[in-house]
């Protein structure tokens, strides 16, 4: 039958100062098992990716053999600092590099073409009024003999704009045949437009119902006859800035985007000859700010224009500073400003020579970031031959010299239905620094981001581990001053002893299982043997 005693066990002294040793112990073990092996350089080293320092930071001396693998290790980490500085110095100057490329397409946009006849005004339809006012651009002296009457001086003031659409050559009376792609057109398939050179003419401007073309070669474009009319041209009294000493006609390929800027970028067409226009059509493409100097073209519109072009940037800027200048503009500049008189050409003609000479460092105009030009190669035959000249004199009723020194024909036509993409592109960007630094860093220190991050974990660890231990000393302080306060006695311990009947035959048994007492250590809580082989109730008694 079972039986419990209950007894008062009082330790002694020294059993209490072991006790607390074997916590201390035991705290401090769990410590050090659960420590971070940050702490430990040489521990870290050895779990550390990185290559080479777990040969430099070993337990012991620094010897021979650490040396040399500390100095190949700092010689390895400056080449790689070297080679990734060059890499990000590199990709600080933003490179690029132009790729070229040809592609076919099964039709294409067929470009706007402006023609000009180089002479401004045609002299049967100048009055005298037109004359008079006129006289500083053309220098013509008055039609009657005995000069400007007083009462000429009551001419009303000239609209220059009438005076060029009225004055100019009509493209009713120039054009004589026309030809798109095998159907024909007419002088309907033109729109007016305002240039340098007066009242010109564009097809295909429209770039909403933009003509396309299905086949390259000769014939499958625009063809045109024209009459210049030489006869019209104004005589040449005296040189002017406006005076034009050529015969023929100027003409402009251009994109539906940007408006004719066909006194710099035009070429000329010499009558007497059938001219072949073969066209190229290249797009581009060009990079902003850092790697290029392009601008987009609906960045900042100009006024008057639909999309931002370097022929449109060029017209505002010389109405800008005619319009400074004169308080006007001229009748090809976009604006809303008055259209200047033939009495203001001369500060027109200021304006623009400032203008010029400033280098566009007043009115920079940049290459918008797409772009599309046309490439040109010309040809040219005589026309008439000598069986065409009675044919075509009897057709339009002019004698065959006139027809040698006033008819042309122009051929524009795309060589093949293809196109070419000129195209800038980043040389280096942040996909080709990073790989190349990446490249260097495991080539000479078989780093990675991974080996950085653990870098950075270490030196957390470190920094966390001094700082437990700045603060630890004012914690163990303040215990101790709160044990000295308030000592107090420990109260003895009272155990439950419960001992069995057990039968003799299992006596040896039970010391077989138990060398250490017939009841197991947990039987006595907090209490800690001095001797392991002395039975169970060696230092107490009930």
């Amino acid at each position: 039958m079972p039986i419990e005693f209950v007894c008062k066990i009082k330790f002694a002294e020294e059993d209490e100062q072991q006790k607390g040793k074997a916590d201390g112990d035991k705290e401090s073990l769990i410590e050090e098992s659960c420590a971070p092996p940050a702490k430990d350089l040489a521990g870290f080293a050895n779990s550390c990716s990185l290559h080479g320092i777990n040969h430099i930071f070993v337990s012991g001396r620094l010897g021979v053999r650490q040396t040399l693998w500390a100095l190949a290790f700092l010689v390895s980490l400056a080449l790689f600092l070297y080679q990734a500085a060059k890499c990000a110095i590199s990709y600080l100057e933003h490179p690029h590099v132009t790729a070229l490329n040809e592609e076919a397409t099964p039709e294409m946009v067929f470009p706007a073409v402006t023609i000009c006849n180089v002479n401004r005004f045609r002299f049967s339809a100048l009055t005298d009024a037109d004359i008079y006012h006129l006289a500083n651009l053309t220098g013509l002296p008055p039609k009657n003999k005995d000069g400007h009457k007083p009462s000429d001086l009551d001419y009303p003031a000239p609209d220059m704009q009438d005076i060029f659409n009225r004055t100019g050559h009509q493209l009713e009376e120039m054009l004589k045949s026309c030809n798109f792609s095998g159907q024909n057109c007419s002088v309907d398939d033109f729109t007016v437009v305002y240039t340098r050179y007066g009242k010109c003419y564009t097809f295909n401007g429209n770039k909403t119902g933009s003509r396309k073309t299905k086949q390259g070669g000769m014939g499958n474009g625009l063809e045109i006859m024209l009459d210049i009319q030489q006869d019209e041209y104004l005589p040449i009294w005296k040189e002017t800035n406006e005076t034009s000493l050529e015969a023929g006609i100027r003409v402009q390929i251009h994109s539906q985007d940007e408006p004719p800027y066909i006194h710099q970028l035009g070429f000329g067409v010499s009558p007497g000859f059938q001219t072949f226009v073969s066209c190229q059509e290249q797009r581009l493409t060009y990079l902003p700010q850092p790697w290029g100097n392009c601008r987009s073209t609906m960045d900042q519109l100009i006024p008057g224009y639909e999309t931002y072009s370097i022929s449109a940037c060029r017209l505002h800027c010389e109405s800008m500073a005619v319009l400074k200048e004169c308080n006007c503009r001229m009748v090809h500049m976009p604006g809303n400003a008055d259209i200047c008189p033939p009495n203001s050409i001369k500060c027109v003609d200021k304006a623009l020579a400032l203008l010029q000479k400033s280098s566009g460092d007043t009115c920079p105009c940049e290459t918008p970031c797409n772009l599309t030009r046309y490439g040109k190669e010309l040809s040219m035959v005589k026309i008439p031959s000598r069986g065409s000249a009675r044919y075509l004199s009897r057709k339009y009723d002019k004698t065959e010299e006139y027809i040698r020194d006033n008819f042309l024909v122009l051929d524009i036509f795309f060589e093949a239905l293809n196109y070419e993409t000129i195209e800038q592109k980043k040389a280096y960007d942040v996909a080709g620094l990073l790989g190349d630094i990446g490249g260097q860093m495991g080539l000479f220190i078989g780093a990675s981001i991974l080996t950085v991050l653990e870098i950075l974990d270490y030196l957390y660890e470190v920094m966390k581990h001094r700082m437990q231990r700045l603060l630890r000393p004012a914690k163990e302080e303040e215990e101790k001053k709160r044990t000295a306060a308030g000592a107090t006695p420990k109260p003895s311990t009272v155990a439950t002893v419960r001992l069995e009947e057990t039968k003799p035959k299992e006596s040896t048994e039970v010391t077989r299982r138990h060398p250490e007492g017939a009841y197991g250590n947990t039987m006595l809580p907090n209490h800690h043997h001095h001797h392991s082989h002395h039975g169970v109730f060696e230092d107490f008694a009930c």
